[in-house]
């Protein structure tokens, strides 16, 4: 399938890849106690904010446009909903939403700031909720069957099977598996998988967004396309741009392969069109006659994707509806974490806190991860002392405060963002100047403290090169949601066991639990049940879903776990985890060692 991109310009156009529906709340959730009233006072559902928080889709963002199609728990919004909402607000024993998040809300992308603590407060108090639903007098438990589970987790699943030979080259990769669980509404992250038909190799992404999704959304559909170019000889791109001069239909540059609920936004393709057209007249011109490098092409096209995103939000558009599409994705932002696959060179260009994690299979069978990224945030001391080092002394103890940019932001690289970038003037003229929906937006009128010597963020990625071996089996790229509750070896480990069907049995650790000989019983009895059930997925992502989500204390999957964190409503499921975006690609190793004895 073609982006719409090419639409009208000649070239063959995708179907509809879906229907679309609007950000909803799943209901009005009473919360059992004042702490978790506080709490929710941070980060309420969506629709009831104005202030730059993760959990939440802001006003900005979430009535300008439908939604893409995703997984909004439909079997909640059908007849779960009272049940399930009944169960997750009741307070009995030690339900999920009496005990505090597993993660702090410190992780949340944007913190809120004291001066805004009046736009934190929902709109209605959270007890006028409480005479509008009667509750059960007596304790219910009522969980997801395993195919309702499975309904939910498979519900965003897609498989890819790579031909071994493609017309051209032998393939290393085998295919890839890509899943995606929502925890915000609509989800903010964003996939991305295609082939270079006018070059070699593949594409594959992850892009986690913030300050709704807005960003991620266009970076999904616009990045690859810039790669895609930034890599084409000047013979090629000579030719599409006569195609375009005289009319004619355009080369296919990529071949995409999506999720049907995977969205292009038809409305701006004409708009990103004539920008990257823009991009390779300037190539052209350019042209050194000198074959590209594959790190220098990442860098160049992240850069330039960003400065244009920067670009339009500055000129707007005539068309009110488009002048303010890319207002809100110049005011949100996101992170992006981009694998290029050509024969045994593999390359991961990263901005952000994604990751891409390779995995290796040593000679006695046991799995090991390679890191092929680096977090771009404060717990990544070179990235510290970079930002540092780009601005005055006077700032060494604002610039980074509170383990966040200027307090504020998590990640220290993404696109869009334009409040860390632009100047102040710039910041004040482009709003003033852009449609009431923003003028009127709290957050877009904030200033960041201590802004003084803009800009703090860039989109440009660090690149980590890797040669492929016959015993690199897999690669795993995926947003924070996912490392944020696994540790890479134990992702690899997973992900290894379920391709290869060969489990690695350890001995059982319990991690100082004081357990009875019937309690290991049930936890021996629990691992045989794991090993039986390990081709209930079909998909290597779905898989580590289920474990991401569903492990307990001793790495098995609990169903009763797994069935409270699938079944919290909407506003509750964002302060227990986040948005989790997987693709897991495997790796052809009678390929890839065939390049190594060529080479020889």
């Amino acid at each position: 399938m073609w982006c719409g991109m090419w639409e009208e310009f000649g070239a063959r156009a995708p179907e509809f890849l879906g229907p679309t529906v609007s950000c909803e709340s799943v209901g009005d959730c009473v919360p059992c106690s004042p702490d978790l009233a506080r709490r929710m006072c941070v980060c309420p559902g969506p629709r009831r904010i104005g202030i730059p928080v993760r959990s939440s889709s802001l006003p900005l963002y979430a009535d300008a446009m439908p939604a893409p199609t995703q997984l909004l728990f439909p079997l909640i919004r059908n007849c779960e909903l009272g049940r399930i909402c009944g169960t997750a607000c009741y307070c009995h024993h030690t339900h999920l939403c009496c005990s505090p998040p597993p993660f702090p809300l410190s992780r949340l992308r944007y913190a809120p700031q004291k001066a805004f603590a009046t736009v934190c407060r929902p709109k209605d108090p959270f007890w006028q909720y409480s005479h509008a639903r009667r509750y059960a007098t007596t304790p219910q438990r009522f969980y997801l069957t395993p195919p309702q589970v499975n309904s939910i987790l498979k519900a965003n699943e897609y498989s890819f099977k790579v031909p071994e030979f493609d017309g051209k080259n032998l393939s290393s990769v085998l295919g890839f598996d890509s899943n995606q669980l929502p925890a915000n509404a609509p989800i903010e992250d964003r996939r991305s998988a295609a082939t270079c038909l006018q070059t070699r190799g593949m594409l594959l992404g992850v892009f986690d967004g913030h300050a709704g999704c807005a960003c991620s959304q266009a970076v999904s559909e616009r990045l690859f396309y810039y790669i895609a170019v930034s890599l084409l000889p000047h013979e090629t791109l000579l030719e599409i741009e006569n195609a375009v001069e005289s009319g004619r239909a355009l080369l296919p540059i990529l071949q995409w392969h999506k999720h049907p609920n995977d969205y292009f936004s038809r409305e701006a393709s004409k708009l990103y069109f004539n920008s990257l057209r823009t991009y390779w007249q300037e190539l052209i011109d350019l042209n050194t006659g000198e074959t590209t490098d594959v790190k220098e092409a990442l860098i160049n096209a992240f850069k330039r994707l960003d400065n244009d995103i920067s670009l339009e939000a500055q000129v707007g558009d005539p068309n009110s509806f488009l002048n303010y599409l890319v207002l809100r994705v110049a005011f949100s932002g996101a992170t992006a974490c981009v694998a290029h696959v050509d024969g045994v060179d593999l390359h991961v260009a990263n901005t952000g806190d994604s990751r891409a994690m390779l995995g290796v299979q040593e000679e006695d069978g046991s799995w090991s991860a390679i890191t092929l990224s680096n977090d771009h945030n404060a717990q990544n001391e070179s990235e510290v002392e970079r930002l540092k080092l780009e601005h005055p002394k006077s700032e060494a103890k604002s610039v980074v405060k509170q383990d966040r940019l200027l307090g504020l932001l998590m990640p220290f690289r993404a696109f869009g963002d334009v409040k860390f970038k632009w100047s102040i003037e710039l910041q004040k003229r482009v709003i003033e100047s852009g449609p009431d929906q923003l003028n009127d937006n709290e957050y877009t009128k904030f200033i960041p403290p201590n802004y003084y010597t803009p800009p703090y963020l860039t989109a440009e990625p660090e690149v980590i090169y890797h040669r492929l071996r016959p015993q690199d089996k897999f690669l795993v790229l995926a947003t924070d949601g996912l490392w944020e509750t696994m540790h890479r070896q134990d992702v690899v480990k997973i992900v290894g066991e379920y391709l290869t069907g060969v489990h690695q049995q350890s001995p059982i650790s319990v991690g100082g639990y004081k357990v009875t000989l019937g309690q290991m019983h049930g936890l021996l009895a629990e691992r045989r049940a794991k090993i039986s059930s390990a081709f209930e997925d079909q998909n290597a992502a779905t898989h580590l879903i289920r474990h991401a989500v569903g492990n307990n204390e001793f790495g098995a999957v609990d169903h009763e776990r797994l069935s409270k964190m699938l079944s919290l409503p909407e506003e509750l499921a964002r302060m227990y985890r986040d948005d989790i975006t997987i693709i897991v690609v495997q790796f052809n190793s009678h390929v890839v060692g065939a390049y190594q004895n060529q080479e020889q």
